[in-house]
């Protein structure tokens, strides 16, 4: 399969998958497995362009974030939606930095991707049924104890198949989140997270930047992004109709057949 192809399926993957809690770099480890892809080149590609589904959400919510930004000097409430996020930000960013090496090297495989995938779509299905009542509705508006423990929770996302999104959404779920503002949160969350990883990887993988690579990235981060700004744009009103519950049994079914396949000698 030529480069091109295998950038826009794994664009596609990508921007489908940040924004819902399924672990885009789960599914993303899973594709590769599948399209028979083995380069490292193509482990830092997958986080390079995670940047495209992230600028999907600054385009989406430009006019919000933009008032934030202008109002910091002068707005306690700009400031203090800052504050959260950097504050729910800041745990992950540490861990990640700490243990980088450690989660790509040990932890970066089908069978730890498929189990906590699994156990994953386990925690949404009992936190659709014995969440606690919501008392945060506002996702510009949580308290710091309730963003940092949502930046707690969002340090069980650097195990591969536990999903960013879905560990602050189970965070923001059990600290009585309403489930609209715990995935906007996520959205929010999302910008400072995957532009840290970017910058931390391009820094590391600075000796594969070619040009042809270069090309291979833009493919991708085109496709993240307009992928991506399809799922931000209808997710919110998926799940105040749906629920988590349908991420939650997909979660299951891929790690299952992922078990299967690599049971089976299917994948090593």
């Amino acid at each position: 399969m030529p480069d091109w192809l295998i950038a826009i399926l794994l664009g596609l993957v990508e921007g489908i998958t940040e924004f819902i809690p399924v672990s885009s770099t789960g599914h993303l480890l899973l594709a590769m497995e599948t399209l028979g892809v083995d380069d490292p080149k193509w482990d830092t590609f997958i986080v390079l362009i995670q940047l495209g589904a992230i600028l999907a959400v600054v385009a989406l919510y430009f006019q919000r974030l933009w008032k934030v930004l202008i109002g910091l000097p002068t707005d306690p409430a700009a400031r203090r939606f800052a504050y959260t996020v950097l504050l729910a930000f800041f745990p992950s960013a540490l861990i990640g930095l700490l243990f980088n090496g450690f989660i790509k090297e040990v932890l970066f495989s089908a069978s730890v991707v498929c189990v906590t995938l699994i156990l994953g779509g386990i925690a949404l299905l009992a936190l659709e049924r014995w969440a606690p009542q919501p008392r945060e509705h506002d996702a510009m508006r949580f308290n710091l104890r309730t963003a940092l423990g949502v930046g707690l929770f969002q340090c069980l996302s650097l195990i591969p198949g536990m999903s960013r999104s879905g560990a602050t959404i189970l965070g923001g779920l059990l600290l009585g989140v309403e489930k609209r503002a715990a995935a906007e949160f996520s959205f929010f969350l999302a910008i400072p997270t995957m532009v840290g990883a970017f910058v931390l990887d391009f820094w590391e993988s600075r000796e594969l930047i070619t040009p042809d690579y270069l090309g291979m990235v833009a493919i991708g981060f085109v496709v993240s992004f307009v992928s991506g700004a399809f799922v931000v744009k209808t997710m919110l009103d998926f799940v105040a109709r749906h629920g988590f519950a349908p991420f939650a049994w997909w979660r299951i079914a891929v790690g299952a057949l992922g078990l299967v396949l690599i049971g089976t000698g299917v994948w090593a």
